[in-house]
């Protein structure tokens, strides 16, 4: 690799022979959306992967509950400037942690460690 290349690739060193209109167009929209809804829309993704955990068969906990830790810590370190929709958020990871604790208490839940 050139001392100028690094990992981000074309979105942070772009060489213009090299990109695709594609690429382009990909970069354009990341710059044009506002970091806040690239993130919640994150929060959500990782909020709906912590429940497809929790409703295998056996619940697969420590899977969800690493999900869970990324959501809160996401939202904490983000906190207001998350936006309008950061009280969802809240609310969204108070509800899939309530389900989390009901899995693990469950009498036949294995430990978060066991998958």
């Amino acid at each position: 690799m050139a001392a100028a290349d690094h990992y981000f690739g074309p979105v942070t060193n772009p060489q213009p022979d090299d990109e695709t209109v594609e690429e382009r167009d990909e970069i354009e929209l990341l710059r044009s959306t506002p970091v806040e809804l690239i993130l919640g829309n994150h929060i959500f993704h990782l909020i709906q992967l912590a429940a497809v955990h929790l409703a295998a068969t056996p619940p697969q906990l420590a899977q969800a509950q690493l999900c869970i830790d990324v959501v809160a810590a996401m939202i904490k370190a983000g906190d207001v400037r998350l936006g309008e929709h950061v009280e969802l958020y809240r609310n969204a990871l108070a509800e899939v942690q309530q389900v989390y604790v009901r899995a693990a208490s469950a009498p036949s839940s294995p430990g978060p460690d066991s998958d």
